[in-house]
């Protein structure tokens, strides 16, 4: 299998296959509906991160993407990678689009593969692309508020224990963090609430197509910690942790 990597300035017509059902159904469906998303997939704003979205291909079908950011960092309320994660970085690389200031640095937002194209090194690679993109650029650092894979099988561990957890040789014990840190990724810090959805409890119920009845903190499938659920205010919140990784270029 020959992964080829294209960003979506060189070729905007993978866009729509970017965002192809097979893709989208790789997460969760609940992930879709947190609102910072507009601020960077919004069809008015989009097309200005092109240079910073990527395509794989693999025989004329693309199966895999990946998403980055470019924000200013190490100016005034910026100088730590922000608790607010995902979020956050999607929030202040929007702000600097709006009054024009220069970005110093990128963070990735996301890399997704379809399953035929995993486990054979191509998330490295896309991963890599992202680095190479950064080098362009012009900077020296790519940071990533990473979700990590197997988390979801653990959502009552707190997210600052579940990264101190290793294998017999002293690697990350989940897969994504340990291809970080085998690619020279260091870990920086817990985002806390670095993604945050809020629904109704019949939204909350269509989104993970389980039955909700009674308040109180939930699992959901895919989900890296419960969901807080309020019958009496009809309301579902999710607070998602991540964890920022910085590779050096």
């Amino acid at each position: 299998m020959k992964l080829e990597i294209f960003s979506l300035r060189a070729r905007p017509d993978l866009i729509p296959a970017v965002f192809s059902k097979d893709l989208n159904d790789v997460w969760p469906e609940f992930i879709r509906h947190d609102p910072t998303t507009k601020l960077y997939f919004g069809s008015n704003v989009f097309s200005d991160y092109l240079d910073y979205a990527f395509a794989a291909i693999v025989d004329d079908e693309v199966v895999g993407r990946a998403f980055s950011v470019p924000f200013a960092f190490g100016i005034q309320g910026r100088t730590e990678l922000p608790d607010g994660g995902w979020d956050q970085v999607i929030r202040w690389a929007h702000e600097d689009r709006l009054i024009d200031r220069t970005p110093t640095t990128m963070s990735a937002l996301e890399v997704t593969l379809s399953p035929k194209a995993r486990g054979i090194g191509n998330a490295l690679s896309m991963l890599g692309a992202l680095k190479e993109c950064a080098r362009k650029m012009g900077f020296v650092e790519l940071s990533i508020p990473v979700r990590p894979t197997q988390k979801h099988l653990y959502p009552q561990m707190p997210m600052s224990d579940y990264i101190k957890l290793r294998r017999e040789d002293g690697s990350p014990f989940d897969s994504w963090l340990r291809a970080h840190s085998n690619s020279g990724g260091k870990i920086d810090k817990v985002a806390s609430y670095s993604m945050t959805i809020v629904g109704t409890v019949a939204e909350w119920s269509q989104w993970t197509e389980a039955t909700i009845q009674d308040s109180g903190m939930i699992n959901v499938e895919g989900a890296l910690v419960p969901v807080l659920i309020s019958m009496e205010q009809d309301l579902g919140i999710y607070v998602e942790p991540n964890v920022w990784v910085r590779h050096s270029l």
